[in-house]
């Protein structure tokens, strides 16, 4: 492997001899990491165990969500079948035998990587790869560029469409899911039904500049934080349960952390869909 980036939901390694590897995780996909890797110049385990630190020292929250060990969803469920595995010395053998349907396993001399249930898993040469990339949005991680706001920004005015559908679009902005979709939308008092063609210029500039900070803090941490203002006590227990991290993400039926209103759950093309009639109006 000589190169990997992400765009958005989608993973792009490419290799000597010119293969490149495409892998969407959708829904369903993930990756598990065992062996041994560097996290600031110090070797540590990626054995699938709760309760360690990702990149940047953060810890992992109750609900056992852990970025290092694993990549996608569902994690919990993966780290419950890991410790069901039979308890004897094969769990101290590198490699590990594969638990479950692997479709993907990457390996070097210390760390195997394990991929399961992904959406796409494809060889791709550099056409096609290029072609992938130019149907997909913007991605402030792989580009930051005022060009790609721009492209952002007309992409999400052009349309009479709901602008919490647009913002789930891959082809208007990649890499934003449901959690961030909800959370930006409030963030900017944006009712999610108002129409890509009423959303004006500043506020569609405000949503990618909102969206480059958010995914900065989720790479950092690990976690979609999405408050602001905490203090370290409110932060640390922030990090440590999904419930004190959003303001209206998966709080259907609590008050709204601003106005009180109770906050509202719909759906919008089969995507649960959280915001607050009152703010966002």
């Amino acid at each position: 492997m000589t190169d990997v980036f992400a765009v958005g939901k989608q993973m792009f390694a490419q290799f000597d001899g010119g293969a490149w590897l495409r892998v969407h995780l959708g829904i369903y996909g993930a990756w598990d990491f065992s062996g041994e890797i560097v996290v600031d110049s110090t070797i540590a385990s990626a054995n699938g165990r709760m309760g360690q630190t990702n990149q940047r020292g953060t810890i992992f929250d109750t609900a056992g969500e852990n970025s290092i060990t694993s990549i996608g969803a569902p994690r919990l469920a993966r780290m419950r079948m890991s410790e069901q595995s039979k308890m004897s010395t094969a769990s101290d053998v590198f490699p590990p035998e594969p638990v479950g349907a692997v479709r993907l396993r990457l390996l070097t001399p210390t760390v195997c990587a394990d991929l399961r249930g992904p959406t796409a898993c494809e060889l791709l040469t550099d056409a096609q790869i290029a072609t992938v990339i130019d149907r997909l949005g913007p991605d402030p991680q792989h580009d930051s560029s005022p060009a790609a706001e721009e492209k952002f920004v007309t992409a999400l005015r052009k349309r009479a469409v709901p602008v919490g559908q647009l913002l789930m679009d891959q082809s208007v902005v990649a890499g934003i899911g449901n959690v961030y979709r909800a959370e930006m939308l409030f963030r900017a008092r944006i009712d999610p039904y108002r129409a890509g063609t009423t959303i004006t210029g500043d506020e569609a500039q405000q949503l990618w500049r909102d969206w480059v900070v958010l995914l900065g803090i989720g790479i950092d941490t690990g976690q979609m934080m999405t408050i602001d203002d905490l203090t370290p006590d409110q932060w640390t227990a922030a990090m440590a349960r999904r419930e004190e991290r959003h303001w209206v993400y998966k709080r259907e039926g609590l008050p709204c952390r601003v106005c009180g209103t109770n906050i509202a759950l719909a759906e919008m093309q089969n995507r649960k869909l959280y915001w607050c009639p009152s703010c966002q109006t």
